[in-house]
């Protein structure tokens, strides 16, 4: 029976039913403010899109007003990708709905979709063995079984599956593929991401349904019963958007040294608000940064915030162009979303300067890897082109292809403890690099 509540009684639960009003999240700093207010007042920055272009003009402001000295957009243009209306629905044996959405670079459908038989396949390695036109008229569908792991490796040979599964499929004939999502979540939320076709390959529909509904497919496939979907996706790719960098320095105290160059991308897929990827990364180079030169750096901190990764780098390909003449010293790169650093990758020919470097982080529970560092896409060719020295601080990926360009890309899903974790961990780095003397040289 329900308790009838009058008068007094009513107002006081009244007054117990409003919330307090928030606190700020513990931890919270420069860098939370960054993430927070870029996802919050920007939101998704899809590239080549509106949004980007007005996450550029956020960010310079920003930098600008965090103390950053010689802050510039560095415009370019990309083949960029539009987002339309993605649906798909199995009709056979039983008619489901299919949370779907278009790869990047995927062509458009016909506006009224297409249907076609799906052929299915457990691995990629199976659509590669597909007899050529075996795949004529029909609907592709590849499987794999991506797992979670603390360095996030399962991505590379999983994500192939999405990298390059498109383009194998149109060369057997198949009239559009969807593929298993590169995650490791079990929402119903479907991941996007690049793909591309190979020269000479006509490019055909291609989508990504969530994990429950490839266990469906599979289940179905298992069953030895034969599949039908209906496909409508209409993103498509467009030549000639607008993109760029947003470029900052805080200057060393001496200028013949090299500067250190510390990358993120500021754009992000549209599905989400690009807090993970990689709002938390432009967070935490920036915050690092400010703590690092506070603290009295000689050497430059350059802080690139680079535009259009997410459809193939192509911010830090720009920048590697526009300032081949100008000498840097080392590279580093934060693009794997908020959790905690573990363990520290180095390319450091002064053996002394890796082991202090270790060393120094040892306190947060960091530990040194044995490969080799790498950087990654925002640094990529400036570090090929002038044979830079790497530090990439790992950070915990068990969680991060749960989120990772999908609708649950968003502020809550970083923590302000973890993140600032990593702000300490990369103004260590930042403190000692940028007051060496000595070259910055990578091994060998």
């Amino acid at each position: 029976m329900k308790a009838l509540i009058t008068g007094p009684m009513l107002a006081a639960a009244v007054v117990l039913a409003i919330p307090a009003a928030a606190s700020p999240p513990q931890g919270s700093g420069t860098a939370w403010d960054i993430v927070a207010d870029l996802t919050t007042e920007v939101g998704p920055r899809l590239d080549g899109s509106e949004r980007e272009a007005a996450a550029r003009a956020w960010a310079a402001a920003r930098l600008k007003a965090l103390g950053f000295q010689n802050v510039r957009e560095e415009p370019f243009t990309i083949r960029g990708f539009v987002r339309g209306e993605d649906r798909a629905r199995l009709l056979a044996p039983a008619v489901q709905p299919l949370a779907i959405t278009a790869l990047g670079y995927s062509p458009a459908t016909p506006a009224k979709g297409i249907e076609g038989e799906v052929a299915y396949f457990p691995t990629l390695d199976a659509l590669k063995a597909a007899p050529a036109g075996s795949l004529a008229g029909r609907i592709a569908f590849v499987d794999h079984a991506m797992r979670a792991n603390q360095d996030g490796s399962g991505y590379g040979p999983f994500g192939n599956v999405r990298r390059q599964g498109p383009g194998i499929a149109a060369t057997k004939g198949a009239i559009a593929i969807i593929i298993r999502s590169a995650g490791t979540d079990n929402h119903r939320n479907p991941h996007t991401g690049v793909s591309s076709f190979p020269d000479g390959v006509k490019p055909i529909p291609a989508g990504a349904v969530s994990n429950p509904d490839a266990d469906l497919i599979a289940r179905t496939a298992a069953a030895g019963r034969s599949m039908r979907v209906a496909l409508t996706l209409t993103s498509h790719p467009q030549d000639g958007m607008p993109s760029g960098n947003v470029v900052g320095d805080l200057v060393g105290s001496n200028p013949a040294l090299a500067p250190i160059i510390v990358a993120c991308h500021l754009d992000s897929w549209d599905l989400g608000t690009g807090a993970i990827d990689d709002g938390a990364g432009c967070a935490i180079v920036t915050a690092a940064a400010l703590k690092a030169h506070a603290a009295g750096t000689q050497r430059t901190i350059r802080v690139l915030w680079a535009g259009s990764e997410e459809l193939g780098g192509w911010g830090g390909i720009a920048y590697a162009k526009a300032h081949a003449n100008e000498p840097h010293a080392l590279a580093m790169e934060s693009d794997f979303g908020a959790d905690r650093v573990w363990r520290v990758k180095l390319n450091l020919a002064d053996e002394a300067l890796a082991a202090r470097i270790a060393a120094a982080l040892n306190p947060l529970g960091i530990v040194r890897g044995d490969a080799k560092a790498n950087g990654g896409e925002d640094v990529g060719a400036i570090i090929e082109a002038q044979k830079l020295a790497v530090i990439d601080l790992n950070q915990d990926g068990t969680r991060y292809f749960d989120y990772h360009h999908t609708p649950d890309d968003t502020l809550d899903k970083v923590d302000p403890v973890q993140l600032q974790q990593n702000v300490d961990a990369w103004a260590i780095v930042l403190g000692i690099v940028g007051n060496a003397e000595s070259d910055l040289k990578p091994v060998g």
